[in-house]
């Protein structure tokens, strides 16, 4: 009776390993395994030509690998991000970027790896849904915009002749506009509800940060009625004074209303 509970138990674990044996030969290969990284590269290349970037991201990934150390696996490196991005995989570009900006510090491509780190973030900035929800951009949270803006700031300082300088600095300036009008809507929003000294306050962030932008008239706007609000009638008075000073057409508009606002019969 021992025996037979020996034998078939010694059956059982031979079936088991086969079973386990099996299942590891029937494992597919590596269909890459016997291709040249040149291979890998023009096969990548194809992927990108008709749109499959998490193909081309995988194949990219194995010529990084497979040509560790050359020149090929830092543009693999590189191009990989670029598929990563196309993909909505932006959080794996930009790991790959960072990657790649630490590893190859005097890469010819270094340039480029920091306008695309750019443009992910910038891109990210504007959110999947903002044209479907009409959501203003300054509402949204700005880290996104931030990060573009220092990626930009980076090439265009260390590099200002390369060609992707200009468009940078284009898109530096919209972003620019952006984070101000990001807290002159926050000091809006401040400001309906009633809570005047964190609006004066972001109002007032605006200004000091962002000078010579066109969400600056608002600030100041902003800024006066909080203070009359507040009761701080110099404060509220000097407000205008700079705001008549720097947007004349504001003080006509106010001069408008009030003449607007005045009885018909009252002439002086």
């Amino acid at each position: 009776m021992f025996h037979v509970r020996l034998s078939v138990l010694a059956t059982g674990l031979m079936l088991a390993l086969f079973g386990l044996l099996s299942g590891c030969s029937s494992t597919p290969n590596d269909p890459t395994s016997a291709w040249s990284p040149e291979r890998i590269y023009t096969e990548a290349r194809e992927e990108v030509s008709v749109g499959a970037w998490d193909r081309a991201a995988m194949l990219f990934e194995k010529l990084e690998g497979r040509a560790a150390g050359t020149t090929l696996a830092q543009q693999a490196q590189i191009e990989k991000a670029y598929a990563q991005f196309r993909a909505s995989e932006k959080i794996q570009a930009i790991a790959t970027l960072d990657r790649f900006l630490k590893l190859h510090p005097a890469s010819p491509a270094l340039d480029y790896a920091l306008y695309l780190k750019g443009l992910i973030n910038f891109n990210d900035n504007l959110g999947l849904f903002s044209s479907i929800t009409r959501q203003d951009l300054s509402e949204r949270d700005q880290k996104a915009a931030k990060d573009s803006f220092e990626s930009f700031k980076e090439l265009t300082t260390r590099f200002p002749d390369s060609k992707y300088s200009a468009e940078a600095r284009q898109r530096m300036t919209y972003i620019v506009n952006t984070l101000a009008s990001y807290e002159v809507h926050v000091a809006r929003y401040y400001f309906g509800l009633g809570a005047y000294v964190a609006a004066a306050n972001r109002a007032q962030i605006a200004l000091a940060d962002y000078p010579g932008v066109p969400a600056l008239q608002e600030a100041l706007e902003i800024l006066a009625k909080s203070y009359e609000a507040l009761g701080m009638i110099a404060l509220r008075d000097d407000t205008q004074r700079i705001l008549e000073k720097n947007y004349p057409q504001a003080a006509a508009i106010k001069a408008q209303k009030l003449a607007k606002d005045s009885p018909w019969w009252k002439l002086w």
